[in-house]
């Protein structure tokens, strides 16, 4: 039986990868002010970079959670059609989209008995849900079906490694994980954190460091420590408006490895307001998370 897959737009695949591998997108939203904006399928570099001043220029930017009615809409297309749905989505430990995900399959499988609709909880945020999507696509394109791809997914899971580095304390204190004395701290040491996807979906520290140069090393040697199977996966890279760190981190996994692609975009507006300007990310399957 055929089945698409769809993301929310915080799995910041490129539209290339939307196309080439036929994932479709449900946008977030975000607001400044009374405004609500929509977030683009894809991250277009130019309207991310207008994004990321906003943020520099200190404007505040609020987020929410897609809703059921919102999934309810873009599924019923597909299970019209006759398709079933594979949903891979932000992780529930930041976010209660997959929540939302599940109401609205429970209610359509109501509408459509016939149907299936799959909701993946990709326990992961960013790059690190549109690599497990993007496994999920290949796995559709050898001729899996979507019960087994559900299952073939979680190895994947259990072993996505996502770290990051922030260029400013801030952000980080806003979202509520950091304090406002260890930012103030932290700002004037120059000390820039390691976080990390944990095994339970939430975004925690995992080092810290004097100064971006370091963060970014520890990152890479992470990756040589973790990093299993290069040649047969793809990695990514984000990054919040920092193309040249993001290419010299890309250079930095060519000297070790060579991946099966290897996948640079600017980071997503849903949790690129958390993180804000100067993150730094690096997505890869590896020995566990």
């Amino acid at each position: 039986m055929a089945f698409s897959i769809y993301v929310d737009s915080g799995a910041n695949l490129t539209s290339e990868l939307l196309k080439n591998l036929d994932i479709k997108v449900v946008p977030f939203t975000y607001s400044i002010g009374d405004d609500v904006y929509e977030c683009s399928e894809s991250t277009d570099d130019d309207a991310a970079h207008k994004f990321y001043d906003m943020l520099r220029n200190k404007v505040v930017v609020k987020t929410s959670m897609i809703n059921a009615e919102r999934f309810m809409k873009a599924f019923r297309g597909e299970l019209l059609k006759g398709n079933d749905v594979f949903f891979v989505g932000i992780s529930s430990g930041i976010s209660g989209t997959v929540h939302s995900a599940e109401n609205a399959a429970e209610m359509l499988e109501e509408e459509f008995p016939g149907r299936k609709i799959k909701v993946f909880d990709s326990l992961g945020a960013g790059l690190g849900t549109g690599l497990l999507a993007c496994k999920a696509a290949d796995m559709r394109a050898d001729g899996m079906e979507i019960d087994d791809v559900y299952k073939a997914l979680i190895p994947y899971r259990e072993n996505l490694c996502e770290y990051f580095t922030v260029d400013d304390l801030a952000y980080l204190r806003r979202s509520g994980r950091l304090s406002g004395v260890a930012s103030t701290i932290g700002t004037i040491l120059q000390i820039k954190p390691v976080l990390r996807g944990d095994e339970e979906g939430h975004i925690v520290a995992c080092a810290k460091h004097r100064g971006r140069k370091n963060a970014i090393d520890a990152i890479v040697e992470m990756f040589k420590k973790k990093a299993r199977n290069i040649g047969e996966n793809r990695i990514a890279i984000s990054h919040g408006d920092c193309i040249q760190d993001a290419k010299l981190l890309a250079e930095r996994i060519k000297q070790i490895a060579s991946p099966k692609e290897l996948i640079i975009a600017m980071h997503e507006p849903l949790t690129g307001a958390h993180v804000g300007p100067g993150m730094l990310g690096l997505f890869f399957f590896g020995n566990g998370r």
